[in-house]
């Protein structure tokens, strides 16, 4: 009964929460001339945006004895010295919660906001390859600005990985730990009944984040399994899980895995010297890095097989193709996918994954 009551109020906190959110009723919406843009400076953005949110936060208590006074006239609020004990100290509370967070706030402006927590995290990360605090703050604001970043989550829950850096985004601080340095351990995975999204069953993980760095304090990060490949594929270093952790990834993610797999197998494709490798036109973040070529007709393989060869150049790297190659397979019969044949995406002459060679 304790447990239903306690699901109970957390889905109504939910909701009221997304209520506010749908009505516009933010920090970010009410003041986004002040707050300036988060794309154009990430961190400035988030040292504003959270110093703001705690003066308004600290300002409810008062605000609700103001609109106490409004709606119930006959406390006599507004005559200090006619209401109660628990009146008087309730006021005093938040006029100190007040004037606390208004100081702290200017104590954290001073010296162009160096004082701020999120500033005093980016210090940690200061060296040879960046001399201040403000140096990490562009490296981080300009690897944001980048198309390719994996971003997710809730506003006040945000998980962001960059080339360089993991972060995490909350109400009153942003985490940050530098790829290079960064352990990612899965410790936890949660299974929901119904997704409020999709209407189907889904799977949240809780990633442990840990660096070298003494002096980087480890967060956690919960994201959805669906996103998990997504998150692998932008982090360079390998996320480690826990023994009693079981990661339910989709069909078409386990079977890319299979694709890349199969792919390491094939005869690898040596690039002429004189062919330059472009981007992908799939993705246009990374170089094209998969040339089909017809292996399945030499011996072992079947000479039947409606595979035809391709005299494309390198023009689509290996995801890419093997997202392409699953989105043309029976959705309903995953079962026969490693058998089948596709058109290539760009000349249709049917290729089958004992085609794929990796270029070299």
């Amino acid at each position: 009964m304790e447990k239903t009551k306690t699901t109970f109020f957390k889905r109504k906190k939910i909701d009221e929460e997304i209520k506010f959110r749908s009505a516009g009723l933010t920090v970010q919406n009410l003041f986004s001339s002040w707050l300036g843009s988060e794309d154009i400076g990430f961190i400035q953005y988030h040292v504003k945006r959270s110093s703001l949110t705690l003066l308004v936060h600290s300002s409810i208590p008062l605000g609700y004895y103001a609109g106490m006074c409004i709606a119930a006239p006959e406390k006599n609020l507004p005559y200090i010295n006619q209401v109660s004990a628990g009146w008087q100290a309730f006021l005093g509370l938040s006029l100190c919660l007040q004037l606390l967070s208004v100081g702290l706030i200017f104590y954290w402006s001073r010296c162009r906001w160096s004082n701020h927590p999120i500033s005093r995290a980016l210090q940690v990360h200061t060296g040879p390859q960046w001399a201040g605090w403000g140096a990490v703050a562009t490296s981080i604001n300009t690897e944001f600005r980048r198309i390719d970043k994996f971003a997710s989550g809730a506003p006040g829950a945000r998980v962001i990985v960059t080339d360089t850096w993991v972060m995490k985004v909350t109400t009153y601080y942003v985490h940050v730990a530098q790829q290079t340095d960064a352990h990612l351990t899965v410790t936890e995975s949660r299974q929901h009944q119904m997704s409020p999204d999709s209407g189907t069953p889904t799977q949240t993980l809780t990633l442990r984040v840990a660096s070298i760095n003494q002096a980087v304090n480890p967060f956690d990060i919960r994201l959805m399994s669906t996103e998990y490949s997504e998150l692998r594929e932008k982090l360079h270093a390998p996320i480690r899980s826990a023994a009693n952790v079981v990661i339910h990834q989709t069909i078409n993610d386990r079977f890319l895995d299979t694709f890349r797999a199969q792919a390491d197998l094939n005869q690898p494709y040596l690039l002429p010297s004189e062919m330059e490798v472009e981007l992908c036109i799939g993705c246009m973040q990374v170089p094209a890095g998969a040339k089909l070529i017809r292996l399945c007709c030499e011996e072992g393989y079947d000479s039947g097989s409606e595979c035809r060869q391709c005299f494309c150049r390198p023009m689509w790297c290996l995801s890419c193709l093997g997202r392409w190659f699953s989105s043309r397979q029976d959705q309903d019969r995953p079962e026969t996918w490693l058998a089948s044949s596709v058109p290539c995406p760009t000349c249709r002459s049917k290729f089958c994954i004992l085609d794929v060679c990796l270029v070299r």
